[in-house]
């Protein structure tokens, strides 16, 4: 199996619902989002995906959450805007874009500081 993995970045406000402490109150993160796909098979040139493509796939996605009140966001109404949340967005929106390909999302990681993070898989 054959793994491969961008970065990339959005940054946006949120306030988490029913935590009962200071990230109640609207705060903004410069979130990194880590992602990895896998496949079994490589073309000729000898690539899973071409990095470009899945950049490309991915950075639709984070357009969309860049520079938003994620609350705000038809994806996130009434529910609480948390890392957690994020990444299974971010990776049930790029499975979908991406299932007409060889490649599978694996894990979608979305750091909210350089020490906190949270990721999704499929298992």
């Amino acid at each position: 199996m054959y793994h491969l993995t961008i970065h990339t970045h959005f940054a946006a406000a949120h306030n988490l619902l029913n935590y009962h402490g200071d990230c109640e109150n609207l705060h903004g993160h410069n979130w990194k989002v880590e992602v990895t796909v896998a496949t079994e098979t490589i073309d000729d040139a000898g690539l899973g995906i071409d990095f470009k493509i899945l950049k490309k796939r991915t950075n639709k996605i984070i357009d969309f959450l860049d520079h938003k009140y994620l609350n705000d966001l038809a994806p996130f109404k009434d529910l609480s805007t948390s890392s957690e949340r994020i990444s299974k967005y971010i990776f049930d929106q790029l499975s979908e874009d991406l299932k007409d390909t060889n490649v599978v999302v694996e894990r979608i990681t979305v750091w909210e500081s350089d020490n906190a993070c949270a990721s999704y898989t499929a298992s």
